[in-house]
């Protein structure tokens, strides 16, 4: 009990000169707020200092409270505290919370337990729905396809005479090369055996063409005659049948040709002025087939060599084995329909003969040549034939002419195409309506003629680009372990890929 009374006492002595501190430090606040020295404050003990020119006002003095005073928080720091005092520890640091913020608050208090959850806004890449982020990224890679498409559509109408000389005489080349191979099979060099396919192929060309011009200008006379004669019978047909057609309605149809022939003169001139631009071009055009035959005929390997060294390295040796199977697609479709329009030609020609239609020969060599394009020449050029006949003849030779040309040409559809072509040439009637429609929009006579083989061309390529990816899955794959393991996972090996040319 004797230390109690000296221990009381030194706890009131802390206790007063605590006190005595925290008036000294609050008289120096007041000084320098009024002096405006936010840093003598913030040593005093404010934390929350005001700043220059703030107002404060104070709590009662003597008290050590903030009062209303617009201040931050009152603390006194630890180092200016009394000691522990015979082992009692001294109070810690005391904290003077302030009446009323002096600015807006540090933080946003916690919304309530009963307040509904919001949850977090996504991504706007997230929100978009994962078909349409689909659709957007095939549409725009489509528009440049389109994009790209279009100029070079552009690209090939600036130069058409000089892209169907050269896909002419690329036709022309896949039809004699298979003889340059059989020449240089039996001992010729290659520059003599080109040289001989060369001239004897385009001699034979210009035969057929020049025997068809004399039998044209031979038979012009006797045709016309026969064609007024035809149109007059026709005419009293027409007066006689039950469609009640009367002579002044006739006279009038033949006015209106008249006038809309005399009217259109001045075109008719000016197309024939331009007839001399257009047969320059023909010309230049036939040479320009001729020189790219002869040198595809002759060097033909050697251009494919250095086509495929334009092609990337990782896919050069799928387009080095997609080269020559394209290249015996496009030689038996072409060899193929030579021999069907021939046989055609032959066959339609001489019921032709026999049937007294007149320019029997000459529409037996436009059906060779009509039946290029795929079921829309077959149509035409016998169409032609069935006209001339019923202008010349009359109605019953003209269907017995009609009956001709569908029985050869069922003969054809369904026995020689699938014999001669086979499975090389292998195109759906659908996909050769529209290739040829849509050559024949885009580069008239001559793109419906290279249509139908740029598509089994495109087919051929395509599947086995295919089989050639899958087969690279395979052999890339991790094969199966154990005694079975060619049972269960089969890799056929790759057939050999010719780097050389596509021809002999």
């Amino acid at each position: 009990m004797s230390r109690l009374p000296q221990w009381v006492g030194g706890l009131g002595a802390g206790l007063t000169r605590l006190s005595q501190r925290l008036e000294d430090q609050r008289r120096r606040a007041e000084a320098s707020a009024a002096a405006g020295d936010p840093d003598e404050l913030r040593r005093a003990g404010h934390a929350d200092a005001p700043a220059v020119g703030s107002p404060a006002v104070d709590g009662p003095e003597g008290d050590g409270s903030a009062g209303d005073r617009p201040v931050g928080t009152l603390t006194v720091p630890r180092t200016q505290l009394p000691k522990a005092v015979d082992g009692v520890p001294g109070p810690g640091s005391e904290q003077v919370p302030p009446a009323a913020a002096a600015g807006p608050p540090e933080s946003v208090p916690a919304p309530p337990s009963y307040a509904p959850a919001v949850a977090a806004r996504p991504e706007p890449v997230d929100a978009v729905p994962w078909g349409v982020r689909v659709a957007a990224e095939a549409g725009w890679r489509l528009l440049v396809l389109a994009a790209t498409l279009w100029v070079l559509a552009r690209v090939i109408t600036t130069i058409e005479l000089v892209v169907l000389a050269f896909i002419a005489a690329t036709l022309i080349t896949a039809l004699l090369q298979p003889s340059v191979g059989w020449l240089r099979a039996r001992g010729l060099p290659r520059g003599p055996a080109t040289a001989l396919t060369f001239i004897s192929g385009f001699v034979i060309m210009g035969l057929v063409g020049w025997f068809v011009v004399w039998q044209v200008q031979d038979n012009i006379d006797s045709v016309s005659s026969r064609i007024q004669e035809g149109i007059t019978e026709l005419k009293g047909w027409l007066l006689k049948s039950p469609f009640h057609v009367t002579e002044s309605q006739i006279n009038h149809i033949a006015k209106n040709l008249q006038d809309a022939v005399g009217a259109n003169t001045e075109a008719i001139t000016s197309a024939g002025l331009e007839g001399v631009t257009v047969i320059l071009e023909v010309f230049t055009g036939i040479l320009l087939a001729m020189f790219t035959t002869l040198f595809l005929l002759y060097d033909g390997r050697r251009i494919w060599n250095w086509l495929l060294k334009l092609v990337p390295s990782a896919a050069r040796e799928g387009v080095a084995g997609a080269g020559p199977r394209a290249w015996r697609t496009l030689t038996a479709y072409v060899r193929g329909t030579v021999v069907v329009a021939l046989i055609d030609a032959i066959f339609i020609g001489i019921g032709l003969y026999f049937l007294n239609v007149p320019l029997a020969v000459p529409l037996a060599v436009f059906i060779f040549l009509f039946a290029f394009i795929p079921l829309v020449g077959a149509v035409v050029s016998g169409a032609l034939a069935c006209v001339i006949a019923l202008v010349a003849n009359g109605v019953f030779t003209a269907l017995m002419v009609l009956a001709v040309v569908l029985a050869v040409q069922q003969i054809e559809g369904h026995v020689l195409q699938p014999f001669i072509l086979g499975r090389a040439v292998r195109v759906h009637p659908l996909a050769v309506i529209l290739s040829v429609a849509a050559g024949g929009l885009i580069a008239g006579i001559g793109g419906a003629v290279v249509a139908v083989p740029l598509v089994a061309v495109t087919n051929t390529v395509v599947g086995y680009l295919r089989s050639y990816s899958r087969e690279q899955a395979l052999r890339m794959s991790v094969a199966p372990r154990g005694a079975t393991a060619l049972g269960v996972a089969p890799t056929p090996p790759l057939e050999p890929r010719p780097s050389q040319g596509h021809q002999e």
